[in-house]
């Protein structure tokens, strides 16, 4: 451990800000600090993707490797349709993803808006943050999501509703306007606000996840000044997308956020995890996402405290693979539920 990480590792997020950034967090000092991160060859990035996204698993790790996927989801409705037997019905898949077969993992939580906390709380259970891997969280998205427009009052109050009703996690959406624009002090101090609306009485936190909407972003130097932004901010997860926009998660942007990970843990010591969120639909392309995970920084990330792959329907296909491997055929089209 080099004397520079032995200090950074000592001091809490806004000290360690301030030591990096060489000073306070205004636009001025973010900008030079961010625009002095090397920037990223686009192309290299993308053929080291497109390089992992070849690599085969083989057959005898195929069940592992559906069962950690299982593991990692966040189980996600976010519709305007949503109602409470709807959250009820999705918690009783992320308990119990398939019926037939208790060997199932549960997923690593449920995603929803924040009025659709308390109900996803009650139908959770004893099995709501049982503090062991066997738990179901409850995340809720909120500030505004998911185009984060409304004033930093209401987005605060968004964020202590849904920690005061029982969120585990909360999945905040960044300014993109403002990023943009330039105005990185702002971004920062909202995550700095938001982080600290993630307390609760008893001096615990719901860990927060900051949305980046790599879609709207524009470039992957983009996308890697964002994170820093976000983890310096105090991020524990930077996530990719809100699945709302019609460029979701893709595996350059994940590699990128992955490499940040990578960078900063080697810079501080501290770990801060990441989650690729819409169109991710297959097992084929989760496994993607796992092979990637496993080469860029190490399989320790490979848990719930680390990585998430935020989807509604990916569910459904590892499902299917998963009684494939087991009984080596596919059952019928209403082997799973549709949601």
């Amino acid at each position: 451990m080099t004397a520079s990480h032995s200090v950074l590792a000592q001091l809490n997020t806004g000290e360690r800000a301030v030591a990096l950034i060489g000073g306070d967090a205004t636009d001025a000092n973010l900008r030079r600090y961010l625009h002095g991160i090397p920037g990223i060859d686009a192309v290299g990035l993308e053929q080291r993707a497109a390089a992992l996204g070849t690599r085969s698993i083989k057959t005898s790790s195929k069940k592992w490797a559906i069962d950690k996927i299982i593991s990692l989801i966040d189980l996600t409705t976010l519709e305007g349709a949503d109602t409470p037997g709807k959250v009820r019905s999705l918690v009783g898949k992320a308990l119990t993803p398939d019926p037939g077969d208790p060997s199932c993992p549960r997923v690593a939580a449920v995603c929803v808006y924040g009025d659709m906390v308390p109900h996803a709380v009650a139908a959770l259970g004893s099995a709501h943050s049982a503090g062991t891997d066997a738990g179901v969280n409850v995340a809720a998205v909120a500030t505004a999501f998911p185009s984060g427009r409304a004033s930093l009052a209401v987005k605060l109050a968004d964020v202590r509703d849904a920690v005061e009703a029982g969120a585990d996690e909360i999945d905040m959406v960044i300014d993109r306007g403002a990023f943009l624009s330039g105005r990185f002090a702002q971004v920062y101090d909202e995550i700095v606000a938001v982080k600290h609306s993630c307390r609760r009485a008893d001096g615990s936190a719901a860990h927060l996840k900051v949305i980046l909407e790599t879609g709207e972003l524009s470039t992957y130097d983009n996308v890697r000044r964002a994170s820093w932004l976000a983890i310096l901010a105090g991020a524990d997860f930077i996530k990719t997308s809100t699945g709302k926009v019609p460029v979701a998660a893709t595996l350059p942007v994940t590699l990128s956020m992955l490499e940040v990970v990578r960078d900063w843990h080697r810079l501080t010591g501290a770990k801060i995890g990441v989650k690729p969120a819409g169109g991710i639909r297959t097992s084929k392309d989760a496994t993607k996402y796992l092979v990637t995970v496993a080469e860029t920084v190490v399989e320790e990330w490979l848990t719930p405290g680390l990585f998430r792959f935020g989807a509604s329907s990916l569910l459904n296909d590892v499902l299917m693979q998963r009684q494939k491997v087991t009984s080596g055929h596919y059952s019928g089209p209403d082997y799973v539920t549709m949601d």
